[in-house]
Protein backbone atom coordinates (compact mmCIF):
# COMPACT_ATOMS: atom_id res chain seq x y z
CA UNK A 1 0.00 0.00 0.00
CA UNK A 2 2.49 2.37 0.96
CA UNK A 3 4.42 1.58 -2.12
CA UNK A 4 0.96 2.17 -4.23
CA UNK A 5 0.58 5.75 -2.51
CA UNK A 6 4.39 6.99 -3.72
CA UNK A 7 3.81 5.66 -7.22
CA UNK A 8 0.93 8.34 -7.03
CA UNK A 9 2.71 10.84 -5.10
CA UNK A 10 6.17 10.85 -7.31
CA UNK A 11 4.07 12.19 -11.04
CA UNK A 12 2.58 14.92 -8.63
CA UNK A 13 5.65 16.23 -7.43
CA UNK A 14 7.21 16.12 -10.39
CA UNK A 15 4.04 18.07 -11.81
CA UNK A 16 4.45 20.84 -9.44
CA UNK A 17 8.18 21.16 -8.50
CA UNK A 18 9.46 24.47 -9.17
CA UNK A 19 12.84 26.44 -9.26
CA UNK A 20 12.57 28.57 -6.51
CA UNK A 21 14.81 31.81 -7.11
CA UNK A 22 12.20 35.11 -6.50
CA UNK A 23 11.93 37.41 -9.29
CA UNK A 24 13.93 40.50 -9.85
CA UNK A 25 12.12 43.63 -8.60
CA UNK A 26 11.79 47.12 -10.46
CA UNK A 27 15.15 49.14 -9.26
CA UNK A 28 17.03 45.66 -9.51
CA UNK A 29 19.96 45.69 -11.76
CA UNK A 30 19.22 43.54 -14.97
CA UNK A 31 21.21 40.64 -15.05
CA UNK A 32 24.30 40.78 -17.44
CA UNK A 33 24.18 37.38 -18.74
CA UNK A 34 24.75 36.04 -22.31
CA UNK A 35 21.84 34.20 -24.32
CA UNK A 36 21.92 31.81 -27.60
CA UNK A 37 19.58 33.00 -30.16
CA UNK A 38 17.17 31.80 -32.21
CA UNK A 39 20.09 31.76 -35.01
CA UNK A 40 22.76 29.91 -32.81
CA UNK A 41 24.22 32.93 -32.21
CA UNK A 42 25.29 34.49 -28.35
CA UNK A 43 23.14 37.56 -27.28
CA UNK A 44 25.27 39.73 -24.87
CA UNK A 45 22.33 41.66 -23.09
CA UNK A 46 24.42 44.33 -21.15
CA UNK A 47 25.34 46.13 -23.76
CA UNK A 48 21.72 44.90 -25.87
CA UNK A 49 20.40 47.41 -22.01
CA UNK A 50 22.67 50.04 -23.43
CA UNK A 51 21.14 50.79 -26.30
CA UNK A 52 18.03 52.05 -24.97
CA UNK A 53 14.82 50.40 -23.43
CA UNK A 54 14.90 46.58 -23.54
CA UNK A 55 11.98 44.33 -22.94
CA UNK A 56 12.59 40.60 -21.88
CA UNK A 57 9.63 38.79 -21.98
CA UNK A 58 9.45 35.18 -20.94
CA UNK A 59 6.92 32.06 -21.86
CA UNK A 60 6.36 28.71 -21.20
CA UNK A 61 6.98 26.71 -24.45
CA UNK A 62 7.17 27.99 -28.07
CA UNK A 63 3.95 27.48 -30.45
CA UNK A 64 1.44 27.31 -28.21
CA UNK A 65 -1.58 28.97 -27.96
CA UNK A 66 -0.65 31.51 -24.98
CA UNK A 67 2.56 32.33 -26.30
CA UNK A 68 1.81 32.47 -29.53
CA UNK A 69 -0.65 35.18 -28.25
CA UNK A 70 2.21 37.29 -26.56
CA UNK A 71 4.55 36.86 -29.29
CA UNK A 72 2.16 38.30 -32.05
CA UNK A 73 0.90 41.05 -29.45
CA UNK A 74 4.20 41.86 -29.24
CA UNK A 75 4.91 41.46 -33.14
CA UNK A 76 1.93 43.72 -34.18
CA UNK A 77 3.10 46.65 -32.02
CA UNK A 78 6.72 46.55 -32.67
CA UNK A 79 6.77 49.00 -34.87
CA UNK A 80 4.87 51.66 -32.01
CA UNK A 81 7.44 49.77 -29.46
CA UNK A 82 10.37 50.64 -31.64
CA UNK A 83 9.39 54.17 -31.67
CA UNK A 84 10.07 54.20 -28.15
CA UNK A 85 13.37 52.87 -28.68
CA UNK A 86 12.36 49.35 -27.30
CA UNK A 87 14.44 45.94 -28.38
CA UNK A 88 11.92 43.11 -27.34
CA UNK A 89 14.00 39.98 -26.69
CA UNK A 90 11.70 36.76 -26.11
CA UNK A 91 12.75 33.93 -23.65
CA UNK A 92 11.84 30.00 -22.91
CA UNK A 93 13.41 26.89 -22.43
CA UNK A 94 13.09 25.61 -26.03
CA UNK A 95 15.89 24.19 -28.52
CA UNK A 96 17.79 26.65 -30.79
CA UNK A 97 15.37 24.88 -33.45
CA UNK A 98 11.99 25.09 -31.84
CA UNK A 99 12.68 29.45 -31.16
CA UNK A 100 13.63 29.28 -35.03
CA UNK A 101 10.41 27.59 -35.87
CA UNK A 102 8.19 29.46 -33.55
CA UNK A 103 9.68 32.89 -35.21
CA UNK A 104 9.99 31.86 -38.79
CA UNK A 105 6.14 30.53 -38.33
CA UNK A 106 4.37 33.97 -36.95
CA UNK A 107 6.89 36.38 -39.04
CA UNK A 108 7.90 37.68 -34.96
CA UNK A 109 10.76 40.20 -35.80
CA UNK A 110 12.70 40.10 -32.47
CA UNK A 111 14.97 37.88 -31.58
CA UNK A 112 13.90 34.66 -29.14
CA UNK A 113 16.72 33.16 -26.79
CA UNK A 114 16.59 29.42 -26.40
CA UNK A 115 17.73 29.22 -22.81
CA UNK A 116 17.62 25.15 -22.42
CA UNK A 117 20.42 25.32 -19.83
CA UNK A 118 18.19 28.16 -17.79
CA UNK A 119 20.63 30.77 -17.57
CA UNK A 120 18.83 33.89 -18.95
CA UNK A 121 15.72 32.42 -17.08
CA UNK A 122 17.87 32.23 -13.32
CA UNK A 123 19.47 35.49 -13.53
CA UNK A 124 15.97 37.07 -13.70
CA UNK A 125 14.46 34.66 -10.82
CA UNK A 126 11.85 33.15 -12.94
CA UNK A 127 10.18 30.47 -11.59
CA UNK A 128 9.85 26.91 -13.62
CA UNK A 129 7.83 23.93 -13.61
CA UNK A 130 9.60 20.91 -15.22
CA UNK A 131 6.48 18.29 -15.99
CA UNK A 132 7.26 14.95 -17.39
CA UNK A 133 7.34 14.34 -20.91
CA UNK A 134 6.73 18.18 -21.58
CA UNK A 135 9.97 19.76 -19.93
CA UNK A 136 10.82 22.58 -18.31
CA UNK A 137 8.36 25.51 -18.83
CA UNK A 138 9.35 29.25 -17.61
CA UNK A 139 6.64 31.35 -16.20
CA UNK A 140 4.91 33.95 -18.16
CA UNK A 141 6.40 36.71 -17.02
CA UNK A 142 8.23 40.44 -18.45
CA UNK A 143 10.53 42.97 -17.72
CA UNK A 144 11.27 47.04 -18.86
CA UNK A 145 15.16 47.55 -18.72
CA UNK A 146 16.28 51.29 -19.06
CA UNK A 147 19.65 51.91 -20.99
CA UNK A 148 21.45 51.64 -17.00
CA UNK A 149 20.60 48.32 -16.80
CA UNK A 150 18.14 48.87 -14.47
CA UNK A 151 14.54 47.31 -14.34
CA UNK A 152 11.86 49.91 -14.60
CA UNK A 153 8.52 47.64 -14.76
CA UNK A 154 8.15 43.86 -14.09
CA UNK A 155 5.20 42.11 -15.05
CA UNK A 156 5.20 38.98 -13.03
CA UNK A 157 1.40 37.43 -14.55
CA UNK A 158 2.27 39.04 -18.24
CA UNK A 159 -0.90 39.02 -20.25
CA UNK A 160 -0.50 36.89 -23.30
CA UNK A 161 -3.04 38.90 -26.07
CA UNK A 162 -2.18 42.36 -24.16
CA UNK A 163 1.20 42.19 -23.52
CA UNK A 164 2.42 45.06 -25.99
CA UNK A 165 -0.09 47.17 -24.82
CA UNK A 166 0.65 46.67 -21.11
CA UNK A 167 4.37 47.65 -22.16
CA UNK A 168 3.37 50.65 -24.09
CA UNK A 169 0.78 52.07 -20.98
CA UNK A 170 4.08 51.23 -18.65
CA UNK A 171 6.29 53.39 -21.21
CA UNK A 172 3.62 56.41 -20.73
CA UNK A 173 3.34 56.42 -17.31
CA UNK A 174 7.46 56.56 -16.84
CA UNK A 175 7.16 59.87 -19.43
CA UNK A 176 8.58 57.81 -22.27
Amino acid sequence: MKSLRLLFLLPAMLFFSSASAAPLQVGDAAPAVIGTTDTGDSLDFAATYAKGFTLVYFYPKADTPGCTAQGCSLRDAYEALGQKGVTVIGVSADTVEAQKKFREKYNLPFTLIADTEKIVIGGFGVPTRDIPLVGSLASRQAFLINKAGKIVWADFKASTAQQAQDVLAALEKLGD
